[in-house]
């Protein structure tokens, strides 16, 4: 009893260091929550060729509520670009579905570097030119600009996390200012981890080796510990978010984009 009390403040903890940092930057936290609950799992004995299934998917399940809770809170501060989703929430939401099927595919060391590599070049960008000219004046339109909500969703719903890493990036080389592509961000998450928390019940469904608690690849107790705390805490995030001036949260944004990238490096090569 003594170890599952342990585990579910971890959890809690766990979910309210995701909820802040969900309203922050407009991520869904599963750059968070997947690590820990892994190892979590791992403690408890789980099998390890399921482990990380059950991690992503049941991050991907929290960030549903998470998402919503963010959204929610910087669309009341008018940072969230509704035009922009409109365009690009279908297309979004194709890409997830893609990634879905495509993430067996693929190995996910090369997801991993690819990504790590990516985020490490904008956190450059981010940190260290600021000032510079970005990719275009404005968020792009025409024919080719579809592929790149679709590239997002895709490549997010393949490593189990919420988009916001991806989007906010995008958003901001498209001269999106940063506190709307937070906002804007945060949303998207809920287009990505409703199809792909989905896609991991159906997958893991009727699996031997699940623990006990489990829907498929997502684990009730885990979403049960973390959700509600990842919802009380994203309001908290975006608060903090708009108490720092642009320049200061393209920083922010930017230092933890170089800490995500070195930790995917970290485990990519390890």
């Amino acid at each position: 009893m003594e170890q599952w009390i342990v585990l579910g403040v971890a959890m809690l903890a766990t979910g309210a260091v995701a909820g802040v940092l969900a309203g922050l930057f407009g991520i869904g936290g599963g750059i968070v929550i997947v690590p820990v609950l892994e190892t979590t799992l791992g403690f408890l004995g789980v099998d390890p060729a399921i482990r990380m299934h059950i991690a992503v998917g049941t991050s991907l399940a929290t960030i549903i509520p998470t998402s919503m809770s963010s959204a929610r809170a910087h669309y009341k501060r008018d940072s969230v670009d509704i035009e922009i989703v409109k365009r690009w929430a279908i297309f979004v939401l194709i890409g997830a579905l893609l990634g879905a099927w495509i993430a067996s595919l693929v190995h996910s060391r090369v997801l991993a570097i690819v990504f790590a590599t990516l985020a490490f070049l904008v956190a450059l960008k981010m940190l260290f030119m600021p000032g510079s000219r970005n990719l275009t004046d404005k968020v792009p339109t025409g024919p080719l600009v579809p592929v790149i909500p679709t590239a997002i969703g895709c490549f997010s719903s393949m490593m189990g996390i919420g988009g916001g890493t991806f989007s906010v990036m995008t958003l901001t080389l498209f001269n999106e200012p940063i506190h709307r592509a937070v906002g804007t961000a945060a949303l998207f998450g809920l287009v990505i981890s409703l199809p792909g928390a989905l896609g991991f019940v159906m997958a893991g469904w009727g699996d031997p080796r699940i623990p006990a608690g489990s829907l498929g690849y997502v684990s009730l107790v885990g979403f049960a510990c973390i959700a509600p705390a990842t919802v009380l805490a994203a309001p908290i995030g975006a608060k903090i978010a708009h108490a720092f001036s642009a320049e200061k949260l393209n920083m922010l944004f930017g230092a933890f984009l170089v800490i995500a990238s070195l930790r995917l490096f970290y485990r990519a090569f390890l």
